[in-house]
């Protein structure tokens, strides 16, 4: 067989090779290999095909020329990044105060969360004085005017557009100031011969969308399939790429959604925003106490409030534990909410410091609401509630707890302290028990609340469960 040639110059063309690329965390090899030497993950070696470039020029010994000189730091303008409202005062606080235009937005879910239906009102919210464009790859354009009359949404600057070729729909995107691609698994680039939603296509694509927003200051909105283990589906530089990632979660049955972002260059990321399911849409909960506090609160052993911090406000968050005694040598530890390292050190903690007897008792522990409690002033609840469920005695339901805890026993200070007890202070709570280096900063409150400062564990329980006269 003859070797085929390029046109112009009679040279051979590159031969296409297969290569094996991992989904997790991009990394090529030339053969298959179980486990990825960068990612250490089992199983997610993909093959691809592969184009190598054409031969390299040869260099001429010359200095290159720069089409972009470097710029003194001193020199560089000062850019104020105007903020867009999406219709939604929710999703404006986890984004950071709203939209920054030329960015692009990750919004990361399971299947039949909402994330096609959070996008849809914000497209036709910002479609009342911007031009929108929703470029729709997994639906038809009847079905998304179909989601839209069920909404009760309409507009003539919102357009819709049923492609999966990136190339053919970008010349759409330069008429359009925001553009909403659902889904990035779903398009592809004629650049690449692999199919949708490969490692290859999802990075390309992703690369592709990147260099338009920057360019023309074109907003993306791009929605992402979670894999079974709930991680954003493709290689992690999908999510280097973007400017912000939200991950939107909730179970189909409930009605409430939590919305959470992990990454932000315009923003924290320790916001969280809270939705609600409803016939007319996604609408945002500000009043979080339905939610993370239940009413019957103060009448069950094992059940502790604590004022958690995310980002720029604070919410009142429920600690619920319960214990049974194990009836296997090994007992048994589950968190939902709470690292689980960190409820084994704290139970440790109690049986050493405090001389609870909790090594015969299976333990099982919750943060309500779904929300996930990453800092370490959540600690000090979470002995409460453990201390509670072991004496079978309930905490006043007025009484709220926070501070970290050492492995001493010692109970440490936090941050925002000021900001958590004025928060226990507007929810109607009578007393906070505090760590003792925080009560200075607090002692303005003391004649709205009770403030009750604590140096150990141990002083804690003591205040939460007196002992009895006749002890």
């Amino acid at each position: 067989m003859r070797s085929r040639c390029l046109p112009e110059t009679g040279e051979k063309m590159p031969k296409s090779t297969s290569q094996f690329v991992c989904s997790e965390c991009g990394y090529t090899s030339p053969k298959w290999l179980g486990r990825c030497p960068s990612c250490e993950k089992f199983n997610t070696l993909v093959e691809e095909l592969a184009v190598p470039a054409g031969p390299k020029k040869q260099s001429t010994g010359t200095r290159p020329t720069l089409t972009k000189a470097p710029v003194p730091l001193s020199q560089v303008k000062f850019e104020s990044f105007d903020r867009i409202s999406t219709g939604n005062s929710e999703l404006d606080i986890v984004l950071g105060g709203g939209i920054v235009r030329g960015s692009l937005v990750l919004v990361g879910g399971d299947p039949g969360v909402g994330k096609s239906t959070l996008l849809t009102q914000v497209a036709a919210h910002l479609s009342q004085k911007h031009k929108v464009l929703y470029l729709s790859a997994e639906e038809s354009c009847s079905q998304v005017k179909l989601r839209a009359e069920r909404l009760k949404l309409n507009s003539d600057n919102l357009y819709l557009l049923n492609e999966t070729n990136l190339d053919s729909a970008e010349e759409a995107f330069y008429d359009a100031e925001f553009v909403v691609v659902d889904s990035i698994q779903a398009v592809y680039t004629d650049l690449l011969s692999s199919s949708a939603g490969s490692v290859g296509q999802v990075r390309e694509c992703a690369g592709k969308l990147m260099r338009i927003a920057k360019s023309r200051g074109i907003t993306f909105f791009i929605i992402g399939h979670v894999t079974k283990e709930g991680t954003l589906a493709g290689p992690k530089v999908l999510e280097h790429i973007m400017d912000t990632v939200l991950y939107f979660e909730g179970e189909r049955t409930e009605s409430f959604k939590i919305l959470r972002a992990v990454k932000n260059r315009f923003g924290s990321v320790q916001e969280v925003g809270v939705f609600e399911m409803t016939s007319e849409g996604i609408l945002g909960v500000s009043d979080y106490s339905a939610l993370f506090l239940s009413d019957s609160r103060g009448e069950a052993a094992g059940s502790a409030v604590t004022p958690g911090e995310t980002g720029n406000r604070c919410m009142m968050v429920e600690i619920q534990t319960l214990m049974t005694k194990t009836s296997y040598g090994l007992p048994r530890r589950m968190s939902l909410g709470i690292d689980i390292n960190r409820l084994i050190v704290l139970i440790a903690v109690l049986e050493k410091r405090c001389g609870l007897s909790l090594g015969n008792q299976d333990i099982y522990l919750n943060a309500m609401g779904g929300i996930k409690i990453t800092e370490p002033s959540a600690d000090l609840a979470v002995c409460a509630a453990l201390a509670s469920a072991e004496k079978n005695l309930p905490i006043d339901k007025d009484t709220a707890v926070f501070g970290e805890v050492g492995l001493t026993g010692e109970v440490r200070p936090v941050s925002y302290s000021e900001k958590r007890v004025n928060e226990c202070l507007k929810m109607g709570f009578k007393r906070v028990i505090l760590p003792a280096r925080n009560y200075k900063a607090c002692q303005k409150f003391k004649d709205k609340i009770e403030l009750v400062p604590v140096s150990y564990v141990g002083q804690m329980i003591k205040n939460l469960f007196p002992p009895k006269k006749n002890d």
